[in-house]
């Protein structure tokens, strides 16, 4: 009799990766599926019945619950919140639940009430779970003794999903990283040795998404898609013709060093394949602070402006450069945050993830803050939110002020900056020579959604800059009005973010200067400027009100945590019966 696995991919909380607030616009509900969960799946032998519930494109009922005989799990650590909700829903329906992935290798240890751990790459142990599982000799972890070789992958279940959900499909061509900086997880999870497809497995995965109708934007999610140069060039003369024979049906997209820029044939062979942008962990243009974090790959002694020389480099080959910024880095000076607008500006990065720095458990950073006592807690897995859980050099306030500042200066409330940068880049990025992807007929449903991103931006405060934005590509670049209207819905959605994370630490601010407020007139035993505190704590409420209702559902949680802790404080001060209420 055939058993019923259920594999549940847990809810993302908000952030700038998600790409939610542009994606509702265009029709799609989520970024893409779990590349991870689809794996696995292609590893259960006959004898189970398969159903995939993406938690960010559907919901997870009660009957999924009910029908399985057994809940698997992919997550990282942003989905934490969400993985400890449908291991609570499972427990109650009687289901024992397995966990893997990123989030559950590293905390495991933090993780109640599942029943099995499958930590690591799971190729070498998957098959050997089951066959426990089936003898009832299952244990409790399971983790591969080494790192398997990726030529044993089998094709993902893309039929498990309904692809038209997403933004993007995704495939991995490689796992590891030669580079080892020291915030990163992973060289820790995936090795410093790169271990690669062959062109003949990669040629097979394209063929599966290709048949089955995909077409558009499609993610190599490899850390490091040139940690094997040889490999990688090897694959791209074989992906070439697969592409061109078929007239370009996938705009490919991936993540890699910055040292790309110093080998012109994977440049070259990158663009001529299909590839049209990839993502670079610049994190600082600010050498001292890269060296100092053992990035060393973004640094020529030679020359001062490497990172942003880089960037212009990708683009003259014709590839857009998104980036990721890390601000509380070691080293860095207060001066940081004038010196990422300005590097962000003059790159023409249009897509500029910037975030706090993080310590992740298990890096060789966590192990140095451990060691000098400036290890706060571990993360809390909320991507957006503006809490650090480390001392840095620079004095907490500078650097939580200056972060937003940042981030409300690249993503100002108009878009006037982003949409500057967004004509730049399309000005700069040569790709004259670059083959041109298949572009599909837009169906009434896309062009519904178009309109009605348009509307939207219409009714914001971003309309002059926008309109502008549009008229200037229509009239010098006709042919990229797609990617335009890209780029508007991202910014929107970018905007949204910082607008929340904003509103939400500012929140965080106000609720704990008057907390102090209260608190310091009420142990004053002969208050110079008597107060009426009942009166006070009502005005703070009254405050609260009005930004509480600037706050999207999706952040809600944060907000309504921050207001519960100012309400049990406010009660040690306050007799219960002139606590104000918010309601």
């Amino acid at each position: 009799m055939k058993r019923n696995a259920l594999l549940v991919y847990p809810e993302f909380g908000p952030s700038f990766w998600s790409f939610k607030f542009a994606l509702q616009y265009l029709g799609k509900k989520s970024s893409m599926p779990s590349l991870g969960l689809l794996t696995i799946a292609g590893m259960f032998p006959d004898d189970y019945n398969l159903r995939l519930v993406d938690m960010n494109v559907q919901t997870l009922t009660d009957a999924d619950l009910t029908w399985a005989d057994i809940v698997f799990t992919s997550t990282m650590i942003v989905q934490r919140k969400s993985l400890e909700c449908v291991v609570a829903r499972a427990k109650r329906a009687g289901k024992p639940v397995v966990a893997g992935g990123p989030h559950p290798t590293s905390y495991w240890e933090e993780i109640e009430d599942v029943d099995y751990f499958l930590l690591g790459e799971v190729e070498a142990t998957f098959s050997g779970f089951l066959q426990d599982l089936k003898h009832g000799t299952a244990r409790h972890i399971y983790l591969p003794q080494e790192k398997p070789a990726i030529t044993r992958t089998p094709l993902p279940r893309f039929d498990l999903i309904n692809m038209r959900a997403y933004g993007s499909m995704l495939l991995q061509f490689s796992r590891g990283c030669p580079f080892d900086c020291e915030f990163c997880d992973i060289t820790k999870l995936y090795g410093r040795i790169p271990r690669t497809k062959t062109p003949k497995q990669m040629l097979a995965e394209f063929d599966l998404l290709y048949n089955l109708g995909w077409r558009g934007a499609l993610f190599l999610v490899d850390d490091n898609f040139i940690g094997n140069r040889r490999d990688a060039l090897l694959f791209l003369n074989e992906l070439i013709p697969w592409q061109a024979e078929r007239n370009y049906p996938f705009d490919l997209y991936t993540e890699a060093s910055m040292n790309l820029v110093e080998y012109p044939k994977l440049m070259e062979g990158m663009v001529e394949a299909g590839f049209t942008s990839v993502f670079v962990g610049i994190e600082t243009p600010t050498p001292a602070a890269l060296l100092m974090t053992k990035k060393g790959q973004n640094v020529d002694r030679t020359d001062p402006e490497y990172p942003l020389h880089a960037v212009q480099t990708l683009q003259s080959k014709g590839l857009e450069v998104t980036a990721g910024f890390i601000l509380g880095l070691d080293n860095d000076t207060s001066d940081a945050f004038d010196l990422h607008i300005k590097f962000i500006e003059k790159a023409a990065i249009a897509l500029a993830m910037e975030g706090l720095l993080t310590v992740l458990k298990g890096t060789d950073l966590y192990y140095r803050m451990e060691r000098e006592g400036r290890l706060l807690c571990d993360t809390t897995g909320n991507s957006v939110a503006v809490h650090l859980n480390f001392e840095p050099q620079i004095p907490e306030e500078v650097l939580i002020n200056g972060y937003k500042r940042v981030l409300n200066t690249i993503y100002d409330r108009d878009l006037e900056n982003y949409f500057a940068r967004c004509f730049d880049l399309l000005q700069r990025v040569n790709r004259h020579n670059a083959p041109k992807p298949m572009h599909t007929p837009i169906r009434m449903q896309q062009a519904f959604y178009f309109t009605l991103a348009t509307i939207r931006q219409l009714a914001s405060s971003q309309r002059s800059a926008y309109l502008r934005f549009l008229a200037k590509v229509l009239i010098n670049h006709p042919g990229q009005w797609r990617q335009a209207f890209a780029m508007a819905a991202k910014g929107y959605h970018l905007r949204r973010i910082t607008e929340q994370i904003t509103v939400i630490h500012n929140l965080k601010q106000y609720l704990a200067s008057s907390m102090v407020y209260l608190q310091t007139a009420a142990t004053r035993r002969i208050p110079e400027k008597p107060i009426d505190m009942e009166a006070y704590a009502r005005m703070v409420i009254t405050s609260v009100k009005n930004d509480y209702k600037k706050i999207h559902p999706d952040f809600l949680y944060d907000a309504t945590r921050l207001i519960g802790e100012f309400y049990t404080a406010l009660g040690q001060i306050l007799p219960e019966s002139d606590l104000p209420r918010f309601i």
